[in-house]
């Protein structure tokens, strides 16, 4: 795709189903019982189990590789974990093109849920075509 300065890219909207964290946690080896264990999390003070913080980066990741027009495309992604996400409420991944230069656009990206924003400050860069 090609990007230009000040353009929004698509946006990426995903709601992630209760068990969403168990399987994350299988997958990603991290079994802290605040994403896998309601009762648990609730204990610590926590309204229910929550998204891995690491989940909620791929759908950035996510986004700009569907808008780059694919994962070869993406050159780098650096974040800011803000806030928490939590199962079965929808994630929304948005952002603009800062700049382009030398064929390699500079994407601001942010993901929130429910007006909270849970990834912010998130930078990828990506290929211009």
């Amino acid at each position: 795709m090609s990007f230009e300065a000040g353009q929004t890219i698509n946006e990426l909207k995903v709601t992630p189903d209760r068990f969403l964290p168990i399987r994350y946690a299988g997958a990603s080896g991290d079994f802290n019982p605040i994403h896998t264990d309601q009762e648990f999390a609730k204990q610590v003070g926590l309204p229910s189990t929550i998204l891995h913080g690491l989940y909620s980066m791929a759908q950035v990741a996510r986004a700009i590789s569907e808008n780059a027009g694919g994962p070869e495309k993406v050159k780098s992604l650096s974040v800011q974990f803000r806030g928490m996400g939590f199962p079965e409420k929808e994630i929304t991944v948005t952002g603009t093109v800062r700049e382009v230069t030398d064929g390699v656009a500079t994407i601001d990206t942010v993901a929130e849920q429910d007006g909270n924003q849970i990834i912010r400050n998130a930078v990828a860069t990506a290929e211009s075509a």
